[in-house]
């Protein structure tokens, strides 16, 4: 009896000290989701259906995510590569430098790996020599990078479209190791910038908008925190002043760019010193009914790799709750404004657009599912298409934009219409004489 009372007694605190090491565990993940949110996710399932292609590296894994992807494995060997290369080019030797930045990564790895929404479970050596290598990959990439513009070396500049993994959501880096590591490698060589300017060659040519202030953009130190290199880039898109607020949803009334145009709207560029996305309504006179109104526009670049950047900072801005949804506001308008090649069309010959992707058909396929799945959103230009809406709506610039059409399209037409105004003017003139003499 005394045995079973032992052997009761033992499982019961065997039981409690289980319970109070679970009560511990859960206490420290709870108080370190409350310093930490992640921010490196899995795309939606939604979004990742419409598009699988968006979202999955093609050539290169950064972080655990797709660490076990069959297609990324014959780049894993060339990162070594990248990385011999660039503690070689470090002053300090190759055993202190990786000495530093294994010492940076076990000294931050809860937070670390707090940043991952993780599929899989790693141990520490595996994860600190994975996180390693990746983030020295990167710099060393960027570094030839930099030493290949200062050659002008553009036959090497093919490396970006291998690497353009860098921008996906799920194929990210925390951005505060990413400078504990550059801090320990490239500040040794004394370039006098920081990570954020260190990283302007990547940011200039995937940037897909045709803007010389993201140059500035990226450079200055009003640059928040990022959580990564693809939130960088969504950095480079959020107005420099914090007075901009989202309104309310989109008109639903599909009103495209040709559309518009009929209705007399232009579409014209649009260099804001202060939003890379930034649209405003321009009317010439004061009498806005009767003037031809433009909306000046940011300038889109369509490539290859458009939908791919679009599709993930759209899903970063639906994931990241403290981020404000500026591209998925611009693409929802785009998704209004194009509806067919003709659209695009129009906007290209407005310069708003440029496509080279090979035929306007293409593009409007790409910008019509771009928000497919995507949740409607309260839109920073909500009042320029309220503005918009009314003046198309209205009697004159319509009947004004049909005359142009009509009688202005062309200078055979002016001259139609010249000619006939004078014909109709004599013929008038002979009619009043006629009578004229008639009564006399």
């Amino acid at each position: 009896m005394e045995n079973k009372d032992l052997e009761l007694g033992d499982v019961e605190n065997m039981i409690q000290e289980r319970v109070q090491r679970f009560i511990h565990r859960v206490e420290k993940e709870h108080s370190l989701n409350e310093r930490i949110t992640p921010t490196i996710h899995m795309a939606p399932h939604t979004l990742r259906d419409v598009s699988p292609h968006s979202f999955s590296p093609r050539v290169v894994s950064i972080g655990p995510l797709h660490r076990d992807d069959e297609n990324v494995q014959a780049f894993e060997r060339q990162k070594a590569t990248y990385l011999i290369n660039l503690m070689t080019c470090m002053p300090s030797p190759q055993e202190t430098l990786m000495n530093s930045c294994m010492q940076k990564v076990y000294a931050s790895m809860e937070k670390i790996k707090a940043c991952y929404v993780l599929t899989k479970t790693y141990n520490d050596v595996e994860f600190a020599e994975m996180m390693v290598m990746d983030a020295c990959f990167i710099l060393g990439f960027i570094l030839q990078v930099l030493i290949y513009c200062l050659e002008s070396n553009l036959d090497n500049m093919f490396h970006f479209e291998d690497v353009v993994d860098l921008m996906l959501l799920e194929n990210q880096i925390p951005f505060f190791f990413l400078d504990e590591i550059f801090k320990c490698t490239i500040a040794e060589l004394d370039l006098g910038m920081s990570l954020v300017e260190f990283m302007v060659p990547v940011i200039t040519f995937l940037n897909l908008f045709d803007s010389d202030e993201i140059f500035g953009i990226v450079e200055s130190t009003s640059i928040d925190s990022p959580h990564h290199i693809l939130s960088l880039l969504h950095e480079c898109y959020k107005p420099q002043k914090d007075d901009i607020i989202p309104k309310g949803s989109l008109s639903t009334r599909n009103r495209s760019a040709v559309d518009l145009d009929k209705a007399g709207v232009k579409f014209k560029p649009n260099r804001s010193p202060t939003w890379v996305l930034g649209m405003e309504m321009e009317f010439p006179c004061f009498l806005w009914s009767w003037c031809k109104c433009t909306l000046r526009m940011p300038v889109l670049n369509v490539h290859d790799f458009t939908e791919m950047i679009l599709r993930n900072l759209i899903a970063y801005e639906l994931e990241s709750r403290q981020t404000r949804k500026y591209v998925t506001s611009y693409a929802f308008v785009m998704d209004i404004l194009v509806n067919s090649q003709d659209d695009v069309a129009k906007l290209v010959n407005s310069k708003v657009l440029i496509n080279v992707m090979g035929s306007n058909e293409e593009a409007a396929n790409m910008i019509n599912n771009i928000c497919k799945q995507v949740s409607v959103v309260n839109s920073f230009y909500t009042q320029q298409w309220k503005t918009l809406d009314k003046y198309s709506n209205n009697y004159w610039p319509k009947h004004i934009a049909w005359m142009r059409r009509t009688y202005f399209s062309s200078p055979w037409n002016i001259i139609a219409l010249v000619v006939g105004s004078i014909l109709f003017a004599l013929t008038m003139v002979q009619t009043i004489f006629t009578i004229n003499e008639g009564n006399k």
